[in-house]
């Protein structure tokens, strides 16, 4: 991801997509890849050169057009081919960026292939104009609908009003699509797809862009409220008092359903999730593992022990039965189905998937990262009787409270989340900390 014009240029995606196409033969992947794009004004732009560039190499392009990115996994999944999607997700409207997949939809991670293809950006590759490939477009959405509703069961759910606030967002094009097929009244926001977010960011970790669903929720009395990010992978949840789900809640309930249908299988939750989740995975005859924060951590390890389902805390939710990828649509399908399939309302439905009081995600400013780690390990750590951990930063567990530090990849920053049995515990060890 970069600003648009200044990190990220047509030259530069058309290099990539030379670079993109190279790497591709060298892991003797299939020849066609898939590409789609957001509403960015940057998106078709960068994926014309980025489609000129994988063509220049002899390799074919089909273009799915407008698309979620979980639409181009679909799209990366059923075709069996490699995929890019141009998009920056949340980031704000002067970004765009790319993501890519192997064919199946698999992760690329640092080590699995993006140094592979910088190293190639860089050292820049010959154009063989003899032998360029073909491009043609294809619409993937009815059958990415067709694919969701054979994965959740919603024929049966009573009837629900929902309130959907897309963010100018690509749930924008694809909500309509999968809920014009489900019994229920959907009361849309923003929806116009617009790149340069008029109303709010379509970044729903962030509290105050969930004000307007909030509102809306409880002004249309709703029982579920539905908010997407940009590139409509995330989803997050309002309840009928318009109040937040955590996205622990969230990864604990789908777990258990999934539990019912697979019972006995391995559940991934990322080492910020709650402890709820676990608990909740064990009591349901489930296996649960621990995964570092990031989605190609998740998705080896979904790979490694054919676990079902695995939850984020960033309202990512990944799918075994959706190529391991990451879907905002499938996770609030399962969300509405289980409110849909009981006489209750939302925020009783969730209660018994939430156990403790979480800080959510607290960002400082620091000089060293690595020292203040040590620095805080040296206060809490094992001399102080608690449990520690480096999976991914410092985790401290004590008898009802832990805490995770961990540095940002991208900022100078320390991320804290801190979680306990009750609120006082909680802002105690968070304030001290």
């Amino acid at each position: 991801r970069g600003l648009v014009d200044v990190e990220i240029t047509a030259d530069f995606t058309f290099a990539t997509g030379v670079a993109f196409a190279r790497f591709l033969q060298q892991e003797r992947e299939p020849g066609t890849v898939v590409i789609g794009e957001d509403m960015r004004p940057s998106s078709p732009v960068f994926a014309d050169a980025f489609s000129a560039g994988v063509t220049s190499q002899g390799l074919d392009v089909i273009r799915i057009g407008l698309a979620s990115t979980d639409l181009l996994y679909f799209a990366a999944g059923k075709l069996n081919f490699p995929g890019a999607m141009f998009t920056a997700s949340h980031n704000p409207a002067e970004y765009n960026g790319i993501k890519l997949c192997l064919s199946g939809a698999r992760p690329i991670g640092k080590e699995s292939g993006l140094l592979t293809i910088e190293r190639f950006v860089n050292e820049g590759s010959p154009i063989d104009f003899r032998s360029v490939g073909t491009e043609r477009s294809e619409d993937m959405v009815s059958a990415y609908v067709e694919h969701l509703l054979t994965l959740v069961d919603l024929s049966d759910i009573r009837p629900l009003k929902i309130v959907i606030d897309a963010g100018n967002g690509m749930a924008g094009h694809t909500a309509p699509a999968v809920f014009a097929r489900l019994n229920c009244e959907v009361i849309p926001i923003f929806f116009e797809l617009d790149g340069t977010f008029p109303n709010h960011e379509a970044n729903p970790i962030d509290p105050k862009n969930l004000k307007d669903l909030q509102k809306a929720v409880k002004k249309h009395k709703a029982d579920i409220g539905l908010a997407f990010d940009g590139d409509a992978d995330r989803c997050f949840l309002v309840d009928e008092n318009g109040e937040l789900v955590n996205p622990s809640t969230l990864t604990a309930l789908i777990a258990s359903r999934e539990l019912k249908k697979n019972p006995g299988a391995s559940i991934i939750y990322n080492l910020i999730s709650s402890r709820a989740v676990v608990e909740i995975v064990e009591e349901a005859g489930g296996k649960a593992i621990r995964s570092r924060v990031g989605h190609s951590y998740i998705k080896k390890l979904m790979a490694d022990t054919g676990a079902v389902f695995g939850g984020e805390h960033s309202g990512h939710f990944y799918f075994r039965d959706f190529w391991r990828a990451d879907s905002g649509m499938l996770a609030a399908l399962h969300a509405i189905a289980a409110l849909g399939e009981v006489d209750t309302n939302l925020s009783k439905l969730l209660k018994p998937f939430s156990r403790y009081i979480a800080s959510g995600e607290i960002n400082s400013e620091v000089a060293d990262a690595q020292s203040s780690m040590a620095e805080i390990e040296a206060i809490y750590g094992p001399a102080a009787g608690n449990e520690v951990d480096h999976l991914d930063g410092l985790t401290v567990s004590g008898d009802t409270w832990w805490f995770n530090v961990r540095a940002s990849n991208t900022e100078p920053l320390l991320r804290l989340n801190v979680e306990a049995k009750t609120q006082a515990r909680m802002e105690k060890i968070r304030d001290e900390v």
